[in-house]
C-alpha cells in the first residue's frame, strides 16, 4: 500500500536500523522504544493486522516467531515479551501487521 509507513520501510523508501531481513520479514529497532531493547518484525506483504491471517498466510506467522526466537538468542534476551495490536480500541497505529519485541529488564503485568 502506497500511505502504509511499514511497506514504505520495506521498500527502502523510509530509513530503519535492521536487525534481520529475509525474503518474507523485516526485523528493525522501533524508533519510540518503550523498553531498552524494543524491535519490530513486520511481514513484508502487506497484512492489515492479526484478523486477516488465513490458512494461507499463517505459516508467515510461524515464520516470524522463528525469526523473533533467532533474535532473542543473538542479542542474549533472557526474558522478553512479543505483542500485536489489532485495531485502534487495542493500540494499532499501523495497520500492517507487526509484532513488538520487548526486553530490558522486568516489564511487568500486562494491562
Amino acid at each position: 500500500m502506497s500511505d502504509c509507513i511499514f511497506c514504505k520501510i520495506v521498500a527502502g523508501d523510509i530509513p530503519s536500523k535492521k536487525l534481520y531481513e529475509d525474503d518474507r520479514v523485516l526485523a528493525f529497532y522501533d524508533i519510540e522504544p518503550k523498553t531498552p531493547v524494543h524491535f519490530l518484525v513486520i511481514t513484508k506483504d502487506h497484512i492489515k493486522g492479526a484478523l486477516e491471517i488465513s490458512e494461507e498466510n499463517s505459516r508467515l506467522v510461524a515464520h516470524i516467531f522463528e525469526v523473533i526466537a533467532k533474535l532473542a538468542a543473538e542479542l542474549e534476551l533472557g526474558a522478553f515479551r512479543v505483542v500485536t495490536n489489532n485495531g485502534p480500541d487495542a493500540g494499532q497505529t499501523v495497520f500492517h501487521l507487526h509484532f513488538h519485541v520487548l526486553s530490558g529488564g522486568v516489564l511487568g503485568e500486562m494491562a
